[in-house]
């Protein structure tokens, strides 16, 4: 069974940095894309970035662009979200996922609160 598990939120101030992880339950999956996206109270889910399987082609939201650097190690299975000049409006609940052969499999989530 497929899991990702995301870490790596936290409570920070506006200006402020955070990494967030995503482990993969196993190495299959490294041959697929993988992305990040958010979710902020009574608001739908969004886009922010997206990774090729071996790492290259990064694509990034336009409210994200120049602030967030998205990555992964196949050989942890993981991928990456640094995050700088963090703002308020950043804060959002943010989930991995990877669209496999078979489905879109999603983390369930790990919570960054940005106060201003």
């Amino acid at each position: 069974q497929v899991q990702l598990v995301e870490s790596g939120g936290g409570l920070v101030q506006a200006g402020d940095s955070l990494r967030l992880s995503c482990v993969a339950s196993d190495s299959t999956l490294n041959r697929y894309a993988m992305g990040w996206f958010r979710q902020a109270p009574g608001r739908e889910r969004e886009f922010v970035s997206l990774i090729s399987g071996r790492g290259g082609s990064p694509y990034y939201a336009d409210s994200v662009k120049g602030r967030f650097t998205i990555s992964r190690d196949n050989a942890k299975n993981t991928v990456y979200l640094q995050m700088n000049h963090l703002r308020p409006e950043d804060t959002a609940v943010y989930y991995c996922n990877v669209a496999r052969w078979d489905a879109l499999y999603w983390g369930q989530g790990t919570q960054v609160t940005v106060s201003s």
